[in-house]
């Protein structure tokens, strides 16, 4: 699920929450986050910011709320797509689009794209990576395991040419879209 609020009043207010039940973004509750979430909170905001044209809009704000139903692995990557649809549906003026691959080498050193979360558990690394449109240029990484510059480098290679099949589902989402309200 994800939404997009536009340019608003930036200000914080107090406000209490036991049971955690307010959004985080607009500062009315905080929870206890780990650092996995803080670190994928700040992959999907250093992404989005590398790819809006921020300077056609100063002195505004943007809150984009991704809310994880379910969890079944490639979390990173499934974020920085539903961020991107929203940036797209919304209409904000961006430089590229982007898209983010999941990329786990297992025991065998085999590379799979989109692991789920068994999978994930099971591989000696996983790597997810954020690809512009534009030039397929890697804009963001995150890694956690142990591999070899070559491995690096072909998962990059795998995920630069699953990259295309995503900017094609994204061309397809929209156009489906459009094309009802015509």
């Amino acid at each position: 699920m994800m939404e997009v609020c536009g340019s608003s009043n930036v200000t914080m207010r107090e406000f209490g929450c036991e049971q955690s039940l307010l959004s985080r973004p607009d500062g009315s509750a905080s929870f206890i986050q780990g650092v996995r979430e803080r670190s994928q909170e700040q992959c999907v905001r250093e992404t989005c910011e590398a790819s809006l044209l921020l300077s056609l809009h100063p002195r505004s704000s943007l809150t984009l709320i991704l809310q994880v139903l379910h969890d079944d692995g490639s979390l990173l990557s499934c974020s920085l797509n539903a961020a991107c649809m929203a940036l797209m549906d919304a209409g904000l003026p961006m430089s590229c689009l982007f898209c983010g691959v999941t990329c786990a080498i297992d025991a065998d050193g085999q590379i799979i794209t989109d692991p789920t979360a068994a999978q994930e558990k099971e591989s000696r690394a996983l790597m997810t990576f954020a690809i512009d449109s534009k030039e397929c240029r890697v804009l963001m990484s995150d890694t956690k395991g142990s591999f070899s510059v070559n491995e690096l480098q072909q998962c990059i290679a795998v995920s630069q040419k699953a990259s295309q099949k995503i900017f094609q589902f994204y061309r397809d989402s929209v156009s489906r879209r459009y094309s009802k309200n015509l």
